[in-house]
This record gives structure tokens, C-alpha cells and sequence, in this order.
């Protein structure tokens, strides 16, 4: 008996024990010439303030693994000769999943005369080495870390200078007074449809995001002066990465919350081999309370999505991966008589679908040339169908029934000929394919018309040539081309690119960039039909051209301290051949347009103009604190046939933000549980529209702006505040994190648009988005 006591009472202590001890994960991957994407072989990674020290050296495939690194927040300091160091900050350790990074190394020029080389903990540079300017880099910790963004990348890099989000709820980016049309989307390298939910034809954003964060890796955005290998973009450039799957164990995340309860799932196909799989899916949990009868009101959003991404490598010179993103959206709603609803005035029922699965191959020629070629498949399209209830019944206003497929086939060769010299050349074809029907009522002749009906395929095709010289230390240039043909009517386009950077020392720079770029218009506005007097179909835009844009940027960096940055750039673009009305007393312009049907005739005839300035001061996450403001003052412009400037649709002025955060640590001294609270101010200009003729709308039955007063009213400055306040908790397997999000918490209502309503006749006054929380509760295991 007292065996069995003092058995059991050791037992007991060793428990006490073991749960007492600080908790601990492992922190691996493979360190990367930069450019050559090659292994280096006897890298050292320290795990930076940690007694006795945690390290590891990379092995003969540049792989490295460092065990019992304590939970909660570590910085990773890496080295390898002829290299410059490199600082990671900040990396996220918890007790559920391993810690899988691929870091690129720089190789140093003077490396033969530097002994001692600064370690570079500048996390405002990008993943893509040939972009110096308006370009950023983000985390997926940051896309769940800043409030308001709630797990978007779009939401969260609206925080960013010169960007600008929709304050009606939409994610639809604006860059530096542009359309959002003018984004462009990558997914793995290669050009996707937009990824968002309800998305609208030719539109670039939408209210929910389809790229759910759980699968993002660190990504890019830009805002300028892109790179040669980033053709039909205007604005700005997603380019969007999938993470890989821990391909030594099986790991599992679970959410829900108010937008939506999803799984994910990673881990190896088999041991001992190095290949690895991720995938998601999510399901809207307002439709799951709609379908179960918990939830019944007027227009419930529907919405499914899914991701995987499969890594392959074959061997230790080549490497396959299969991605892919699928989506679907619905959204039926009525519109009621306000003083009684049983009396329906319309009914309208939207859809939107999106698809994308491709495959990416890369085969390692030798340690300085790579090819990586791939295909992709990418689906689209939306279903709408509106009518309005009149005397005689319901009468049909939109019937809309649009399909787009791509099919995507690329080469990139990629040459590292020294640390001074790189060089990357690709081509890429897209064969794009349409079925549309798209058919409008028309309220003059008060009879339906045919605004679409196509079926066939066309193509383009981009070429691009970029060569990245370091001519010492101080001065970097890189330079190239970019060609892009549309088959449809065999527009070309030839776009000079150079950027160049100067380090005046260890913590200042300056950088310029330089480009021509362009933009296809939406699919429908070549394939737009107008019906003629004899009730024949004129197609009037299919020879339209590509928008183009020259863009100049000159920007200066200082490095406060390790964590501290300021960043100032000033930009000029200047728009040409923009798609206007041909018409010289119409001030229509397609610069204006966010994404909707056009059927008016078309030439490229119209000019703009957006200048500004931004400035960035930013605190990186350090001791669990961090900080971020930026200004951008601006101006957008524009002219159309009449030949009067005016201000743009996006001519807002001015954006102004403050975001930040801390964790804390509580509890028991184990410190594995941590609170966190993150906040965002946000001031922006009023957006511009035209105002309501409301006598013109009364008679026609439908929405008429006064034309001859484009975008002659602002709205409100708008003024909101995100706060976010959760916790998140380690034990032995698994993390959990419980997170309150709200957007506008002050519910602040600046009138933003206004809108004509046919069934009462009235205008309606539309404000920013109301109070929203969202409340999500995560587990990792």
C-alpha cells in the first residue's frame, strides 16, 4: 500500500511537472539563393535571445530543423558566407503546428573584401527581387492580425498607403485613384479571375473573399510601376502565394464564425518523402442557420468555397505543384412596399461561380538556371435575373446568363549569371473562351434588349524580358519589357519597365521606377450589341484597345531602428487610350467604371491624370507591440470626349491611417496564454458620384444621373474604427484562439451615394457600413 502511495504521488508529481514546463514547438525549412532558388548548403539559423542557444545548420538540400523553441514569438538569424544576414522577426510559434519557412538568401556582392557583414531585418522588402518600388510584402499572420480585415488580404491591404477600400462593404480595392478593374489577380504565378464572392462582371473585388487565409504564405501587392513579368494590370498587383503542406505531419485548423465554419487539412502522402498536401473548405454559416431554419430574413447570403495546394518534388531537380480554388454565391432578395409588405415592388435572385485548378513544374537545369513552366484552367461567370411588379404583373428588367473560361499556358526561364546579374524571360498564353446572353430592359422603347449574345474564344498572348543588375552595394537596377497582344483584334502593346534603387548607407534609400502598362476592358464591353432602327445588332467596341498607363515613381526609405521604417513616395500617372463615349458632348468614360455592362459605342479617345504623395511610419511587431500610420494625399482625373478635366469617380484626396496592436502575456507563469487587442482609425475622403435627375428618373421609370454634372458631388468624409480583442491559448497539442472583431464600433454613418428606387419613386440615401461584428473562435491541432 505504501508502494502504491508513493508510486502514485510521483506519478502525480511528474504530471505536476511536466504540465509545468514551458511548451515547445519545432521551427524547420530550407534556406534559397534569392535568385537562383538553389540550396545552400551550411547556413546557420539561430533562434535569436534564447539561453542556451537554439540553432541549426542547413544540410546538403539546404533543409534545417531546431527543436524545443518555446511557444510564443521568435526571431530567426541567418547566415552563410558570401551572403548578406538575414533577420526573420516576429515568427508565430505555437504548440499545434511546426513552423515550415523558405527563406532566400542575397548574395553579397563585395563578399571576398566584407568580413563583417549587417544582418538586414528590412520586412518591408518584397518576395519578388525585380520590384524596387510601390511594392510590399504581407504575412497571413498580418491578414489575421489587423482588425477589421476579417481574414482578407484585400480588407487588410487597405491599410496600406495609397489604397483605398469601398465603405459600403465591398473589398474592391482602389490604388492611387484607379478602378478597382484595374487589379489583377495572381494565384502561384499565374493570372486568375477575381476571387471574391458575388462578384460582378469586370469587377475586381466583391463582399467576401474567396482565398481563405488558413491557406496564404507570405504574398506581394503593388501599387506602381510593376515589375516586366506583370502584364494587363493598370492599378495594382496581388500576387498571391498557397503555403505548403507540413510534409512530416498531420495538422488540422477548424474555425466558426460569423462568416463562415471551415477545416483544414495538411500533412505528408507517406513518410519519408518530402511531398505534402494542404486543402480547405468553407461553408457560410448564415446559410447553415438559413438551411436549418434557425435564420429567415430578406436576402440571406450563400456561399461555399475551397483550396488545395499539393507539393511534388520529383528527385532534387525538379518539382510539381497542383493548385486550385473553387467558389460559389447566391443571393435572393425582394424589394416591399414600406407601408405594406405583402406588396411586392421587385424580386431579384444573383449568382456568381468561380473555379481555378492548374499545375506548376519547375526542373533545376544547375545551381544557377531554373525553368518552371505551367497550365492552368480558370472558370467564371454570374447568373442574374431581376423583374419589377407592375400593374399587369411582374415585368422582366434583367435576364443575365454570362460563362468565361481560360486556359492558361506559360514558360519562365530564370538565369542567374553572378551576384551581379540576373536574368528572367517568359511567354504566356491565354486562350480565353465566352458563352454570354445578357438581355436589358430598355426604358425608352419599353422592350427588352439583347446586350450580349456570344459564344466563341479568343486569346492573347505576353512576353516579358527582365534583367536585374547590382552594379555594387549602393546601386540597383532592374529593367526590362513587356509585350502583350489581343487576339480579338490584334491590339499590341510594347511596355518598357526600370526601376532603381540607391542605398546611401545602411539605413537610407532612395528608389525611382518607371513603366507603361495596360488593361484589358471587361470581356462584355468588346462583345456589347446595340439594336438598330431595322432591329439588326451592331457590335460597335470589338476593335477597342488596351487602357494604358505611364507610371513614375520616386521614393525615399529610412530606417529608424531594427523595427522602425519610414517610406515616402511620390507617383504621377498618366491614363491614355481610355475607352470613352463616342460622343464629343458625353463625359462618359470607362476610368469611372468599377465593373458593369456597357453597351454605348466606344473609342479610345480619353485621357487621365493621378498624382500624389504617401508617407508610411511603421513599427514592425516588436515585444508584442506594434504600429503602422500612413497619409496619402492625392488627386485623380480625367477627360472624355468634351475635353473637360474633371474629377475622377475615385477622386477622394486624401486617406488617412493609424492601425496597431499588442499582445499581452496572462495567467500562470507558463505564459502560454496571450491576449491581444488591435485597432484601426480610419479618415477618407468622400467619394464622388452624379447626382439623381429625379424628375427624368420618375418619367423614364429608372435611375437618371445628370450627366452634365459627372461626379460634381462628394460625400461624406468617412471616419470609422476597428477593434479587435481576443485570446489565444497553447496547451500540450492543440492552440486555440477566441477573437471579437468589429468593424466601425463607433457605427459612424457618412452618406456615401444616393440611389433612385423605381417601385416608390424616391431617392434613397446610401451610408457606410453600419456596425459589424464578427465573432470567430479557431482551433489548431
Amino acid at each position: 500500500m505504501k508502494t502504491f502511495l508513493l508510486s502514485g504521488a510521483f506519478l502525480l508529481l511528474a504530471t505536476s511537472l511536466s504540465f509545468s514546463q514551458q511548451m515547445t514547438q519545432t521551427v524547420r525549412g530550407q534556406i534559397l539563393d534569392q535568385d537562383a532558388k538553389s540550396p545552400l548548403i551550411g547556413a546557420t539559423v539561430q533562434i535569436v535571445g534564447t539561453d542556451p542557444i537554439l540553432g541549426a545548420v542547413t544540410d546538403l538540400d539546404g533543409n534545417f530543423r531546431i527543436t524545443n523553441v518555446p511557444v510564443g514569438r521568435a526571431s530567426l538569424y541567418v547566415t552563410y558566407i558570401g551572403y548578406e544576414d538575414k533577420v526573420i522577426p516576429n515568427i508565430q510559434v505555437n504548440s499545434a503546428k511546426e513552423v515550415l519557412l523558405s527563406i532566400d538568401l542575397v548574395e553579397s556582392i563585395d563578399k571576398l573584401d566584407e568580413v563583417i557583414v549587417t544582418a538586414k531585418k528590412d520586412k518591408s522588402e518584397v518576395l519578388n527581387e525585380m520590384a524596387l518600388v510601390s511594392a510590399r510584402s504581407f504575412s497571413v499572420e498580418e491578414t489575421q492580425r489587423y482588425a477589421g480585415a476579417i481574414n482578407d488580404p484585400a480588407r487588410m491591404v487597405s491599410a496600406f498607403a495609397g489604397v483605398n477600400g469601398d465603405a459600403q462593404g465591398n473589398n474592391d480595392i482602389v490604388v492611387r485613384g484607379n478602378s478597382s478593374k484595374g487589379i489583377l489577380w495572381k494565384l502561384e504565378g499565374v493570372e486568375i479571375p477575381n476571387p471574391n464572392h458575388f462578384a460582378n462582371e469586370g469587377a475586381t473585388g466583391g463582399p467576401v473573399n474567396a482565398l481563405n487565409s488558413n491557406m496564404l504564405d507570405n504574398s506581394d501587392f503593388f501599387t506602381g510601376a510593376f515589375s516586366p513579368e506583370y502584364g494587363n494590370a493598370l492599378s495594382g498587383v496581388f500576387d498571391i502565394k498557397f503555403k505548403k503542406g507540413n510534409n512530416e505531419h498531420r495538422e488540422y485548423t477548424t474555425s466558426l464564425g460569423v462568416f463562415g465554419v471551415d477545416f483544414t487539412a495538411e500533412g505528408p502522402f507517406k513518410q519519408g518523402y518530402n511531398g505534402s498536401y494542404i486543402a480547405n473548405y468553407r461553408y457560410s454559416s448564415l446559410q447553415l442557420l438559413s438551411d436549418a431554419g434557425i435564420l429567415d430574413f430578406n436576402g440571406v447570403p450563400k456561399y461555399q468555397d475551397g483550396s488545395f495546394n499539393i507539393a511534388l518534388p520529383i528527385g532534387k531537380k525538379q518539382y510539381v505543384t497542383m493548385f486550385g480554388l473553387g467558389g460559389i454565391s447566391n443571393i435572393s432578395q425582394t424589394e416591399t412596399d414600406e407601408e405594406d409588405e405583402d406588396v411586392v415592388l421587385s424580386r431579384g435572385d444573383f449568382g456568381a461561380r468561380l473555379g481555378v485548378v492548374g499545375v506548376n513544374h519547375t526542373y533545376f537545369i544547375n545551381d544557377n538556371v531554373f525553368v518552371r513552366n505551367s497550365v492552368s484552367l480558370a472558370l467564371s461567370g454570374q447568373t442574374s435575373n431581376y423583374d419589377m411588379n407592375e400593374d399587369t404583373g411582374f415585368r422582366d428588367v434583367e435576364d443575365i446568363d454570362l460563362n468565361k473560361n481560360s486556359v492558361r499556358v506559360a514558360s519562365t526561364l530564370n538565369y542567374k549569371l553572378n551576384a551581379k546579374n540576373k536574368f528572367e524571360t517568359g511567354i504566356i498564353y491565354s486562350r480565353l473562351g465566352y458563352n454570354a446572353k445578357v438581355d436589358l430592359y430598355n426604358y425608352e422603347n419599353k422592350t427588352m434588349e439583347t446586350w450580349l449574345n456570344d459564344k466563341g474564344n479568343t486569346g492573347n498572348l505576353q512576353g516579358f524580358g527582365s534583367w536585374k543588375l547590382r552594379f555594387n552595394e549602393a546601386w540597383t537596377m532592374t529593367s526590362g519589357v513587356h509585350y502583350f497582344l489581343f487576339a480579338l483584334n490584334n491590339t499590341q502593346s510594347v511596355e518598357p519597365r526600370v526601376g532603381l534603387k540607391y542605398d546611401l548607407n545602411s539605413r537610407q534609400a532612395f528608389t525611382a521606377g518607371f513603366g507603361l502598362h495596360s488593361r484589358l476592358e471587361p470581356v462584355s464591353a468588346y462583345l456589347a450589341k446595340q439594336t438598330q432602327e431595322d432591329g439588326s445588332l451592331l457590335q460597335p467596341n470589338k476593335n477597342l484597345r488596351t487602357t494604358k498607363a505611364a507610371h513614375y515613381v520616386l521614393g525615399f526609405n529610412q530606417v529608424i531602428n531594427q523595427s522602425t521604417h519610414l517610406k515616402l513616395e511620390a507617383y504621377y500617372q498618366q491614363l491614355y487610350d481610355v475607352p470613352v463615349e463616342k460622343d464629343p458632348s458625353s463625359s462618359f468614360s470607362m476610368i469611372n467604371s468599377s465593373g458593369a455592362f456597357v453597351n454605348e459605342s466606344l473609342v479610345n479617345e480619353g485621357t487621365g491624370r493621378n498624382y500624389g504623395v504617401e508617407l508610411t511610419l511603421e513599427q514592425y511587431l516588436t515585444r508584442g507591440f506594434y504600429y503602422m500610420s500612413t497619409v496619402s494625399l492625392y488627386k485623380s482625373l480625367y477627360t472624355a470626349q468634351d475635353g473637360v478635366e474633371r474629377a475622377s469617380a475615385f477622386d477622394g484626396n486624401y486617406i488617412v491611417n493609424v492601425i496597431g496592436g499588442k499582445e499581452f502575456k496572462v495567467g500562470s507563469t507558463d505564459k502560454n496564454r496571450v491576449l491581444f487587442v488591435n485597432a484601426k482609425a480610419a479618415l477618407i475622403g468622400g467619394q464622388r458620384y452624379s447626382p439623381i435627375d429625379l424628375e427624368a428618373s420618375r418619367e423614364l421609370g429608372t435611375e437618371v444621373r445628370d450627366d452634365a454634372n459627372p461626379f460634381s458631388v462628394k460625400g461624406d468624409d468617412v471616419f470609422f474604427v476597428n477593434l479587435a480583442i481576443g485570446t489565444r491559448k497553447n496547451r500540450k497539442k492543440t492552440t486555440s484562439e477566441f477573437k471579437i472583431d468589429v468593424t466601425n464600433v463607433t457605427n459612424n454613418q457618412a452618406l456615401v451615394n444616393e440611389y433612385y428606387v423605381a417601385g416608390t419613386g424616391n431617392i434613397v440615401k446610401s451610408y457606410q457600413l453600419a456596425m459589424l461584428p464578427n465573432i470567430v473562435y479557431t482551433l489548431k491541432f
